[in-house]
């Protein structure tokens, strides 16, 4: 059946049947359940509590029991910032051969219209992914997220903003080695012993480490880790660099002085929007955390309708819009999304620069 363009849920529809662009650092440490983290409303209530590693108390049979108070939880209102990367289609387009269409091909103006719409779909679809892997990056390693609103083509910054996870004056998720990774002096197994303590302490799991290339190259090389893994009867890990996807490999699995983690090198990189090739993990940088330590919530989408000239709300990951523009002989698609990563719980992860 022909997608009629101007109709949004047949678009949607269309959209959800594109397949998805698969990224490591949001799908890993930000899964979203459709059921509970897709909003009706603009703005998010985001509910979370701080860990906790309460025992129960003996207590004499007499007594009956002891009552123990409920932690306390904090919730808060987040906005999510909106994306919505938009793409043009003149009659100049549908008069070419589009990319990766035969030589001499029958199709129609109308057909090339359809398969390069939805192209263009597919295409915003990955440039707001990449975005969201890009926020999933940061909200690790900074745990806050800043984001730039743009007025004019990614010329004019009408605002800019942080959306902070702590309360503090100063990141309270970030722990600083007494001596940098790769000089005389370092402990890298204490210090990533000592990050583990600090969600550990608040009974939260940390079993994987994120690193930057360089410093999966420091950890290869510690002389102190080579001896280690030199010692008989001594199993300190496996060091066997394995690809996962495309920018992250599973470097290994270390024992540190009881827990086991897995490290994986983040090499991914991606093009901001000023043109510049940027690292999703900037050099030196190191992330101690767990699978599902935060999720991926979405607010609604509002937008007026060509179909019938009125307000429409969609409470969905990616929101279509395509407009036809009879004076100028014009037609644009855009995809628009609302995305926000959030932890599940007060500092689930740990961060720390570890190089000079």
């Amino acid at each position: 059946m022909a997608i009629d363009f101007l109709n949004t849920y047949q678009l949607l529809q269309a959209v959800k049947e594109q397949p998805p662009m698969s990224t490591f650092l949001r799908d890993r440490y930000f899964p979203t359940n459709d059921a509970t983290d897709i909003f009706a409303t603009t703005k998010v209530l985001v509910e979370y509590k701080d860990g906790n590693r309460k025992v129960a108390p003996f207590v004499s049979p007499r007594r009956g029991g002891i009552t123990i108070l409920r932690d306390g939880s904090k919730m808060r209102e987040y906005e999510p910032p909106l994306l919505a990367p938009r793409r043009m289609l003149t009659i100049d387009d549908l008069k070419r051969r589009g990319f990766g269409e035969a030589l001499m091909s029958d199709l129609t103006p109308e057909d090339r219209e359809a398969a390069m719409t939805l192209n263009d779909i597919q295409e915003l679809g990955d440039m707001i992914t990449r975005r969201e892997e890009v926020m999933a990056a940061e909200t690790l390693i900074n745990n806050k997220c800043t984001i730039k609103e743009y007025a004019d083509d990614l010329t004019t910054v009408a605002r800019e903003d942080e959306i902070k996870f702590y309360d503090e004056a100063t990141n309270p998720a970030s722990y600083t080695p007494t001596t940098k990774w790769g000089t005389t002096g370092c402990d890298i197994l204490g210090d990533i012993y000592a990050m583990i303590q600090m969600l550990a302490k608040r009974g939260l799991p940390a079993n994987e480490l994120l690193v930057a290339p360089d410093v999966a190259q420091l950890i290869i090389g510690d002389e102190t880790i080579k001896k280690l893994f030199d010692i008989n009867n001594y199993k300190l890990g496996t060091l066997e660099p394995i690809q996962e996807e495309t920018g992250v490999s599973r470097l290994g699995i270390i024992n540190v002085y009881g827990p086991e983690v897995t490290i994986y090198t983040v090499a991914g990189t991606y093009q901001d929007g000023d043109g510049t090739e940027k690292a999703f993990f900037p050099a030196g940088n190191v992330v101690l955390t767990s699978p599902a330590a935060g999720r991926t919530v979405y607010g609604a989408v509002t937008q007026l309708e060509q179909m019938d000239g009125n307000f429409h709300t969609y409470a969905e990951r990616r929101v279509p819009k395509y407009i036809a523009d009879a004076v100028g002989n014009t037609r644009s698609a855009t995809l628009s999304s609302a995305p926000l990563l959030i932890p599940n719980h007060m500092n689930p992860w740990i961060s720390s620069k570890v190089t000079a």
